[in-house]
């Protein structure tokens, strides 16, 4: 038996899913085929147990897709979709993959839908509001919080979260304040699960927090330039100077990734093994407005999807600097935004 990495890269514009077979061999991405969607299809999860991926939809009428994803073949077929009242900017999952996690961007609001036994979302079960835009939602590493990253207040959302049940409560204190300006977009946890890293997206810089998994509460420790402002040409009072997208972290927690898209670079920092702190080390140019990249789960490759290219890229990680290196493409459809990863079991 062998491993088949499959990578599933959505495209808002043209209202299609597409499938890339990864071949470790020769360091190649090929496309294998295309499942129709809708109008600004994203964001997308994979489910734990790598059986299903679920899109969002955020052209009305707004609703959650679950796909069967193939065990031998990684083919996603259709199996049922639910609406939803709120077009979701993010989605995520309970570590135990029986509860979806939703927020919504214009409508400042956390949502859970149940996933059925059958592994498909069901009804939307509560929401919740939040502080202004919020931006992303993941629950915390043993299961026990929720947090919500929320860029027009410059907060972290803090929930108790019971997964026997799929309810959120506010903690107490129910958020943590980001930089004033900063932008709290995407985050991660890192992988021994002590820290959060929040980008934020006006600023380009990074807040670690340390994670109490008692309390369930976040602790400011620093904020760490991720995008230098010598990158960047002055702008007119009122316009975008940086715009930062994404960000990830490398299995072995050792690299810290983020996405720019108006100079379309990735920058690498290296993290501090004993304090969690990360430094900025470098940029390198990729696909042009970079919205969404993702690693393999090996930390060996990052693919890389542009919504004003014409092609996805993927590129080698080196092992001891973290630094990316083109060493492929291949073409995609309008508009990719998001990108998902599964390595699938299978026979040589």
């Amino acid at each position: 038996m062998t491993k088949r990495i499959y990578i599933y890269v959505a495209n808002s514009a043209d209202k299609v899913i597409s499938q890339y077979w990864l071949d470790t061999n020769k360091d190649e991405l090929r496309l294998i085929s295309e499942t129709p969607a809708e109008l600004r299809v994203m964001p997308m999860l994979i489910s734990p147990d790598q059986a299903y991926l679920y899109a969002a939809i955020r052209s009305e009428p707004f609703k959650l897709v679950s796909y069967r994803i193939d065990a031998s073949s990684g083919a996603l077929s259709k199996q049922a979709e639910v609406m939803s009242s709120y077009s979701m900017a993010n989605i995520g999952m309970d570590r135990s993959g029986r509860f979806l996690l939703s927020c919504s961007y214009g409508d400042d609001l956390v949502g859970v839908n149940p996933i059925r036994q059958n592994g498909l979302v069901g009804e939307m079960q509560q929401v919740v509001q939040t502080q202004r835009h919020a931006h992303a939602v993941h629950a915390s590493p043993d299961n026990s919080f929720v947090f919500v990253s929320c860029l027009g207040d410059d907060q972290i959302m803090q929930y108790r979260f019971d997964h026997k049940t799929g309810k959120l409560t506010a903690n107490n204190p129910a958020s943590v304040a980001t930089t004033m300006g900063s932008g709290p977009r995407h985050f991660s946890f890192s992988p021994c699960g002590d820290y959060l890293y929040v980008l934020g997206e006006t600023s380009g810089s990074v807040a670690t927090y340390s994670y109490d998994s008692v309390t369930g509460l976040l602790t400011f420790l620093a904020e760490t330039t991720g995008l230098p402002l010598s990158l960047f040409e002055p702008v007119a009072e009122g316009q975008r100077r940086i715009w930062a997208t994404d960000i990830h972290l490398s299995p072995d927690g050792r690299f810290l990734y983020l996405s720019e898209v108006t100079k379309s670079i990735v920058t690498v920092l290296s993290i501090d093994s004993n304090n969690g702190l990360p430094s900025y080390q470098g940029y390198v140019e990729v696909e042009s407005h970079p919205r969404g990249f993702n690693l393999t789960k090996d930390g060996k490759y990052l693919i890389v999807a542009g919504t004003q290219d014409t092609h996805i890229g993927l590129y080698q990680l080196e092992s001891e600097t973290g630094f990316p290196v083109r060493v492929n493409q291949a073409s995609t459809a309008q508009g990719a935004n998001w990108v998902e990863v599964v390595e699938l079991s299978g026979c040589s």
